[in-house]
C-alpha cells in the first residue's frame, strides 16, 4: 500500500499499514542471519564513526567530530559502508564474516534511498567472486521464502526469485542495449553518434555513467535477476583487475525488478594501487564537489597483510521492499529519519 505523508510515521493508522512490512522484515533478517551462521560465517559489529567514510568520488558522508576532555576536536565521519573495518578484520585473521550494518549516506532521499539504512555486507577469504554471485542468488530466494511470497516485485515488475540470475558483462550490456563498444577509443564520439547527449566537458566516466543509466540499467532484472559484471577498472575503485583482461575489474552489481540491490568485488589487496585509486577518486571529488575525504592510512596498512578475498554489499531494506511489494523505502523501516516540515 502506498503510504501518504499527511501524518507522522508514528501515527497509529500509518503504523497499522506498515506492520506487515515490518513483520516480514524481521523474518527476512532472521533468515539471512541463520543462513550465514549455518555456513560458518561470524557476525561482526563495526563502528559507525571513522576517520575516513570511504574514498569514492560520488559517495557523500555525514561529518562530525570527537571532542576530547581538553576540548580538542578530531574530525570524524559516519561510515558509508563497513568495508574498511571489515577488511581490517580479514587482515587480523577472520575468514568468513558478515554484518547487517547501519550506514549513512548524505544527499540521498527518495523511494529507494534513505540517509540511514541497513547494508548487508559479507566476505569470503580465498574464494572467488563467483561465490558471492551464488550467494546473491540464494539471498533472493531466501527473502521471498521468509516473506511468504513466490515472486519479488517492484512498480509493475516481478521476477521468480528461484530463477538463476542472468550473467551479463558490462561490455555485452553496452553492445546489446546501447549498440556501443565499451572499449571504443573514443567512447564520447561513439555515444554521440548513437544519439546520447554528451557535453563538451564530459569526462570518460561521465559518458560511461550516462550510457549505463539511460540505456543499460532500465533493462536489467526485469524478467529475472541480472548480475552485471566486469566493470571497467576505472569504475571499480576497490576491486582487483580481471586476470584475463586488465581493462576490466572483478566487480558486479545485482539487479532485480529494475532495482540495483548489491555491489560486489573480488577485493583489491595491493595497497600501492589502492592509494593511487583513492587519490584519483578524491581528485575527481574535489573537481566535481569541491571537497575531499582523508585516506585511511590504517586501512592501507591492513591491505598489505590481508589475504585474497571476495565480498558483497547488499541493500537490505531494498531486498525487503522487493519481498513485500513496498513502493517506498520508509514503509520497511521501523523508524525513518524525520523530514523537516
Amino acid at each position: 500500500m502506498e503510504e501518504t505523508r499527511s501524518s507522522p510515521w508514528w501515527d497509529p493508522g500509518r503504523r497499522e499499514d506498515r506492520r506487515p512490512f515490518l513483520a516480514a522484515r524481521a523474518r527476512i533478517r532472521s533468515a539471512v542471519r541463520g543462513w550465514f551462521e549455518g555456513r560458518g560465517f561470524t557476525e561482526v559489529e563495526t563502528p559507525g564513526l571513522q576517520r575516513s567514510p570511504g574514498n569514492e568520488a560520488h559517495l557523500h558522508a555525514f561529518a562530525t567530530a570527537f571532542v576530547g576532555a581538553a576540548g580538542d576536536r578530531q574530525p570524524l565521519y559516519l561510515h558509508t559502508s563497513p568495508e574498511f573495518t571489515a577488511k581490517k578484520l580479514l587482515a587480523s585473521g577472520e575468514r568468513r564474516i558478515f554484518e547487517l550494518a547501519r550506514v549513512w549516506r548524505n544527499r540521498d532521499r527518495g523511494p529507494l534511498h534513505h540517509p540511514e539504512f541497513t547494508l548487508l555486507e559479507w566476505y569470503r577469504v580465498e574464494e572467488p567472486y563467483t561465490a558471492i554471485m551464488a550467494d546473491c542468488a540464494v539471498l533472493l530466494a531466501l527473502a521471498a521464502e521468509a516473506a511468504g511470497v513466490s515472486a519479488l516485485a517492484f512498480r509493475g515488475h516481478s521476477i521468480d526469485p528461484a530463477a538463476e540470475p542472468e550473467r551479463l558483462t558490462v561490455g555485452e550490456a553496452f553492445d546489446r542495449y546501447a549498440r556501443l563498444d565499451l572499449h571504443a577509443p573514443d567512447l564520447a564520439a561513439a555515444a554521440r553518434a548513437a544519439g546520447i547527449r554528451v557535453a563538451p566537458d564530459d569526462t570518460w566516466a561521465d559518458v560511461f555513467s550516462r550510457v549505463l543509466v539511460e540505456k543499460v540499467e532500465p533493462n536489467l532484472g526485469l524478467e529475472r535477476a541480472t548480475i552485471l559484471y566486469e566493470y571497467p577498472a576505472e569504475q571499480a575503485a576497490l576491486a582487483r583487475r580481471a586476470a584475463h583482461d586488465p581493462r576490466v575489474a572483478e566487480r558486479f552489481e545485482l539487479y532485480a525488478c529494475g532495482v540495483e540491490l548489491a555491489n560486489c568485488f573480488g577485493e583489491l589487496t595491493d595497497p600501492t594501487e589502492q592509494r593511487r585509486r583513492f587519490e584519483a577518486e578524491m581528485a575527481e571529488k574535489a573537481r566535481v564537489y569541491g571537497e575531499r575525504y582523508p585516506i585511511d592510512e590504517d586501512f592501507l596498512a591492513a591491505l598489505a597483510v590481508m589475504p585474497e578475498a571476495s565480498g558483497g554489499a547488499l541493500g537490505f531494506d531494498r531486498l525487503v521492499m522487493l519481498a513485500t511489494g513496498a513502493s517506498r523505502i520508509e514503509q520497511v523501516l521501523w523508524a525513518p529519519v524525520t523530514e523537516a516540515s
